[in-house]
């Protein structure tokens, strides 16, 4: 009958003959053994994050308050993402001052106006920003675009984009704004070059200052241009307020 190894005999083996424990240490071979045991599980590759089903922590949240408020700010309110389009500072005879900022919800796309004491605070939203290129709009309105490293092609719903639309000419690389994963809005460059695809020819001798005439410009929106200004101009346009701002140079 055979006899079966034991853990000692496998230890045995391990070891050049001069460093074989011998009879009388024999004892101290289940020491040895769980030395070796732990000493290998030391180099063992630790769990990744995925495998305890753990993502890696983002970026935290920044407290602002009243006073850091300004138009643009996107800040996050009862769990959605809320742009500051406008605020006013009311000063008080007695106590602090109170602020009253109108946001639009970037997911819904309603605005509200409140009224915060001075130095209350909020929460601004975590946003990702990502360069993407502007390929297409499909029949319902949703406009297309092409991650510009990924190259993945992504869609905005039409509500998403509504105030920017307007502004938005083939191929323009726009800013994607995405919180907890979805889109909620489109950042168009500004100042951008635009050429006037449309606008009534100016009249020789019309020397008034200030004169303007509207002008179509190739993205489709309508500004107003100086008369002096001739069809396929090139300009350059503040697109966040709408406005001509120079003829651009080549």
């Amino acid at each position: 009958k055979k006899k079966k190894k034991g853990p000692h005999i496998l230890l045995d083996t391990l070891l050049p003959p001069a460093s074989r424990p011998s009879s009388a240490t024999m004892p101290l071979r289940p020491l040895l053994l769980a030395g070796l045991l732990a000493t290998s599980s030391a180099f063992a590759p630790a769990p990744s994050n995925h495998a305890l089903g753990r993502t890696s922590p983002s970026l935290s949240m920044v407290a602002v308050d009243t006073s850091d408020i300004k138009n643009g700010l996107t800040i996050e309110l009862d769990g959605e993402p809320y742009k500051v389009l406008s605020f006013s500072i009311m000063k008080q005879a007695r106590g602090a001052a109170k602020t009253t900022i109108k946001f639009k919800n970037l997911k819904r796309g309603n605005t509200l106006e409140n009224t915060y004491r001075s130095g209350e605070k909020f929460e601004t939203a975590q946003i990702d920003k990502k360069k993407s290129q502007y390929t297409y709009e499909d029949e319902n309105g949703n406009y297309f675009f092409m991650d510009s490293e990924t190259f993945e092609e992504v869609m905005v719903e039409s509500a998403s984009i509504e105030d920017q639309k307007k502004w938005i000419s083939e191929g323009m690389e726009c800013d994607l704004i995405y919180f907890k994963g979805n889109v909620i809005e489109v950042a168009v460059p500004s100042p951008y070059v635009y050429q006037i695809v449309e606008t009534e020819p100016n009249v020789k001798g019309n020397t008034a200052q200030g004169y303007t005439k509207p002008a179509t410009l190739d993205c489709g929106a309508t500004i107003n241009v100086p008369g002096f200004i001739e069809q396929g101009t090139m300009i350059k346009v503040d697109s966040d307020k709408g406005e001509y701002i120079q003829v651009a140079k080549d």
